[in-house]
């Protein structure tokens, strides 16, 4: 093959890359319409009621990793921040039934799967109800809270679930819908999701809470066809 066809194949094979990158992110991308922001709506909604239903987060976030390809392998990591630190309110500490002077645990972390940051999480919790093996995976892994404390059968209570975001606006479906933009793509923020729940033993002892915030990441996938 002369150096010129060999040029030319490889400024096809450039163009071919480009195009599909392209397709790639247009394909991803939420059109700003109403059937778009209902979409969605009906995601974010289904999340948080996933989330809802079951007591471990990580697992449920894993699902949801897995089922919308958002990685592979679909497994969630806890990404510790780095001198991070945020003392316990007097409600935090109510919430675990801890005195004013108990010493409590602290992690914050990303969640994360594959290179996307799910979910962002403040974790207070009360290492004297963990085993030692658990506080020692706490403190120098980054394995989820859930996964470290899974032995422990725990139950989850939800304390607050909101939507920090709405595609619609309020009485949407009485008609107050958004105008359409012509060929616009819809803008989903930094986070869409807050939890705030208490986790316990099967015998009904608190030994964390967990601020739980989730990202657009979640909606990271092509919209529905």
């Amino acid at each position: 093959m002369t150096g010129t066809a060999l040029r030319g194949l490889a400024g096809a094979l450039i163009l071919l890359l480009t195009t599909a990158v392209v397709c790639a992110g247009e394909s991803s991308a939420w059109p700003d319409s109403f059937v778009g922001r209902l979409e969605a709506l009906a995601l974010i909604e289904s999340l948080n009621a996933d989330l809802l239903a079951h007591d471990s987060a990580t697992l449920t976030i894993e699902r949801w990793c897995a089922d919308h390809r958002l990685a592979d392998p679909a497994r969630i990591v806890a990404e510790r921040v780095s001198d991070a630190a945020k003392p316990a309110s007097a409600e935090v500490r109510g919430a675990l039934d801890v005195k004013p002077d108990e010493p409590l645990g602290y992690r914050r972390v990303r969640l994360k799967c594959g290179d996307r940051v799910l979910s962002e999480a403040d974790n207070w919790y009360v290492p004297a109800r963990l085993t030692p093996e658990m506080n020692r995976v706490l403190d120098t892994t980054e394995t989820p809270f859930g996964k470290a404390v899974a032995a422990l059968h725990f139950r989850r209570h939800t304390l607050s679930a909101d939507l920090l975001w709405r595609p619609l606006p309020k009485g949407w479906e009485m008609g107050a819908t958004p105008a359409a933009r012509e060929a616009g793509m819809l803008t989903i923020p930094d986070h869409v999701l807050e939890h705030r729940a208490v986790l316990s033993t099967p015998y009904g002892e608190p030994f964390s809470e967990v601020v739980e915030t989730y990202t657009g990441e979640v909606l990271a996938f092509p919209p529905p066809k």
